[in-house]
């Protein structure tokens, strides 16, 4: 009997044997398999509603799994710290999950744990948000726990102290690393520091030992109010239960008035500064952290499309032609690329790398090659290629309830309507030669370039000297001169 089964066994097998032999008998393909144009990205339906206390909700039925993200955003953030207060709004955020309504910090994630749920709170330059992600069994819950973390955070003393201190040994810690000092400088020197973008978001050491927890208090009870929010509800119920949700959780919460931010001082760059190197003194530094750029675009700009175009071809993708040059073709760093930052205002652009200290020089004269290069028209095979590469990779952002969640959230603060997401693909595909040209040189100009390289001057001020590219000058990590004895 044993053997009669291992008969038919290889009798059964036999024509896949072949079948296998007969594929690996083919030729190797040397052709790759043409692309054909994606696929329109069909969104789900969005739906808006407003509670009498001013909260707007942002409602997409998502009905695949049992399973509902929810995004709260406060349309402020550390563009509203006060002077000498940089940091206010991100600390705030950060208290919020940190003792709220009934429980203490560990009561709260106590909760958390046993709920089985995501919740996260964070603050940016225009927005304070606090996500959340569930079950549908265990929702009514956690929604009950994002609007105490919202409406009823206890600030208690001892963890805003924990807090603050973990936040100045942080910050205390990151005067030695290149890539921030690079940052924090590059930031100073396009906006200036009276300006919110020329700020970290999480401020500095003498900033963070300024605040109170009446500071915090204060922040929160001005502009955490329903009329300055908006609720966004996506997953595994209707738009009826979401609105009832919201009003449940929601809708005691108080209105307020709002106060009118003072309007922001002209970034530092603005009017275009010729270029400058700017050097950040960082000694024995293995490697020069670049940072080359200026003041950038608003995300209401109407060259937004031609500009994702542009910056892909130059240094969003791995193929770009930064990233080819330095890393492939070059071997002086193990990444470049560039990026616009779009904020309510001009946020600003700029391309990064870490190059090893020896070819710091070399790495300078290739970017600036590149991004005088860039200007001209680009070859219809590579725009075909960036724009291919944006519209694939968009439907990417739109896997996940709470993936649809951020991508709305995002549109928030800047006023923009909720259909700008479906209408990505078609605007990235209309753009041309010759829109692409248009941008680049309205926006990308080597001759007004703020160029920050944080590594050990005694190597490569000398050679950067020697480029003649730029003037030459030092500065330390907040972007303020270095006097040479």
């Amino acid at each position: 009997m044993r053997r009669t089964l291992m008969v038919l066994a290889s009798l059964a097998s036999a024509p896949v044997m072949l079948s296998a032999q007969a594929v690996l008998a083919q030729p190797a393909s040397t052709t790759p398999p043409k692309l054909t144009a994606p696929k329109p990205l069909t969104l789900p339906t969005i739906t808006e509603r407003v509670l009498p206390n001013g909260l707007r909700l942002v409602i997409v039925e998502q009905h695949e799994i049992p399973v509902v993200d929810a995004s709260l955003v406060i349309r402020t953030g550390a563009e509203a710290d006060p002077k000498g207060k940089a940091g206010l709004a991100t600390l705030t955020a950060n208290l919020l999950d940190e003792g709220a309504g009934t429980r203490d910090a560990l009561g709260l994630a106590e909760q958390i744990g046993f709920l089985a749920i995501g919740l996260r709170t964070s603050a940016g330059f225009e927005q304070s948000t606090i996500a959340m992600h569930s079950t549908k069994a265990t929702l009514d819950s956690a929604m009950g726990l994002m609007a105490d973390v919202a409406l009823r955070p206890t600030f208690a003393d001892k963890e805003f102290l924990r807090l603050k201190s973990e936040r100045t040994t942080g910050l205390l810690q990151e005067q030695d690393r290149g890539p921030a000092m690079a940052d924090r400088a590059f930031a100073a020197l396009v906006y200036g520091e009276a300006h919110p973008y020329g700020q970290s978001t999480i401020g500095t050491k003498e900033s963070t030992e300024s605040l109170s927890r009446e500071d915090v208090q204060t922040f929160w009870k001005t502009w955490y109010r329903p009329n300055n929010a908006t609720l966004v509800i996506v997953g595994d119920l209707s738009v009826a239960e979401a609105e009832s949700l919201a009003r449940r959780a929601f809708g005691a919460w108080t209105r307020g008035a709002l106060p009118t931010l003072p309007a922001k001082s002209a970034p530092a760059s603005a009017g275009g500064k010729a270029t400058t190197i700017f050097i950040v003194d960082k000694p024995k530094a293995a490697q020069s952290s670049f940072r080359l750029g200026g003041l950038g675009v608003a995300r209401s700009t109407p060259d937004y499309y031609p500009l994702m175009v542009v910056n892909t071809a130059l240094g969003g993708s791995f193929t770009s032609r930064l990233n080819n040059t330095l890393r492939e073709k070059k071997g002086y760093t193990y990444g470049a690329g560039s990026s616009f930052t779009m904020r309510k205002e001009a946020g600003p652009f700029r391309a990064n790398a870490e190059v090893v200290s020896a070819k710091t020089d070399s790495a300078l004269i290739e970017f600036m090659r590149e991004l005088k290069a860039i200007r001209d028209p680009l070859p219809a095979e590579e725009l075909a290629k960036a724009k291919r590469y944006l519209q694939l990779g968009y439907a990417e952002n739109f896997e996940s309830t709470g993936d649809i969640a951020a991508q709305l959230s995002q549109l928030i603060p800047y006023g923009l309507p909720l259909t700008t997401l479906s209408a990505f693909n078609a605007g990235i595909g209309a753009v041309t030669v010759q829109s692409a040209q248009r941008v680049a040189n309205k926006y990308l100009d080597p001759s007004k370039l703020t160029i920050v390289i944080a590594g050990d001057r005694a190597t490569i001020e000398p050679t950067l000297k020697a480029t003649g590219i730029a003037p030459v000058e030092v500065r330390d990590s907040r972007g303020r001169p270095v006097i040479t004895p």
